[in-house]
């Protein structure tokens, strides 16, 4: 089994994310930590237990930081409603959040593990900042980082230039980047266009007539008008399931490569920009693998077989 630890921020493609690692046959999700972004950490508790409750589980949820590490929050509401389930609603899960700090059961985590735990963010990077400022040693003791967040072509959807994620706490995931983490950055821009589930692909996962797909469909129709209205794109877009494919199956990133990239902190029309150096004019060594493109028909299918 794969062990892999979740950091999110749920946030409706967030929790489709998290159900596709539950439900995935050979991975084990050790914990779950919480952390500001979409929503506010007691609601993104909430969304994430009862994920877990849904799909069986009794996977620790962990709540983490509050507010990003220097900047004040701001909420995705109009992606992601008011609950952070696209206004649906659902019923308070059963379990209470996991006893101690998301950033100390991280940390506890991995040096229990060295070696054998993917972390998989999905959120903002506040509590990994946070972790790796408490323990440095901690990039060298997880097997592999998968980042949600930024854009390799910097082209936003919080401002032209950023990623919500990275926007929100660009401090944080400066510390990241720089970390020495084998890290994975998956865009944003890898869930735009053909991509996006279309009319037939909602349609399709509806057909399994399964609790999961149902659910996962329902809480994302607020993110599928806000995306058409605001956006212009043509469906419903799951950035964090993309990612969350590439972390379960490797050969849905069809071309990566590694690159210096930098996080812009200091500019106001920048704040949050994800700088890859693509063409290795700067001279610096290389830091983070960057996926350039994935297999959009292979990225369906792993959603379809996780929500079946």
């Amino acid at each position: 089994m794969r062990r892999f630890w979740i950091d999110t921020d749920p946030g409706t493609d967030d929790v489709v994310a998290i159900m596709m690692a539950l439900r995935w046959p050979d991975v084990h999700v050790e914990g779950i930590s919480v952390v500001a972004g979409n929503t506010p950490v007691h609601l993104g508790s909430r969304n994430a237990r009862y994920t877990v409750e849904l799909c069986g589980k009794e996977t620790p949820v962990y709540t983490g930081l509050a507010r990003p590490l220097l900047r004040q929050s701001a909420w995705a509401e109009s992606f992601h409603g008011a609950d952070g389930l696209g206004g649906v609603g659902c019923p308070e899960p059963k379990r209470p959040p996991a006893k101690g700090h998301a950033v100390e059961a991280l940390i506890k985590a991995a040096n229990a593990a060295p070696g054998q735990i993917n972390l998989v963010t999905l959120g903002p990077l506040s509590n990994i900042a946070m972790a790796l400022s408490l323990d440095p040693t901690l990039a060298d003791k997880i097997a592999q980082c998968y980042v949600m967040g930024g854009t390799a072509a910097t082209v936003g959807n919080i401002t032209p230039a950023a990623e919500f994620n990275i926007w929100t706490d660009p401090e944080a995931a400066r510390i990241v980047f720089h970390s020495g983490l084998r890290i994975l950055m998956v865009g944003w821009e890898l869930c735009r266009g053909a991509a996006n589930l279309s009319d037939d692909d909602i349609a399709h996962v509806r057909s399994f007539h399964t609790p999961y797909g149902d659910f996962a469909m329902d809480i994302n129709l607020c993110g599928l008008k806000s995306n058409r209205e605001i956006l212009g794109d043509p469906g419903m877009p799951l950035p964090d399931a993309v990612a969350m494919a590439v972390a379960l199956d490797g050969s849905v990133c069809t071309k990566r490569d590694r690159h210096y990239v930098d996080v812009e902190t200091q500019s106001e029309l920048t704040r949050g920009m994800t700088v890859v150096d693509q063409l290795h004019v700067v001279k610096k060594e290389p830091n983070i693998q960057v996926c350039w493109a994935i297999d959009v028909p292979k990225w369906k299918a792993t959603l379809y077989r996780a929500l079946q």
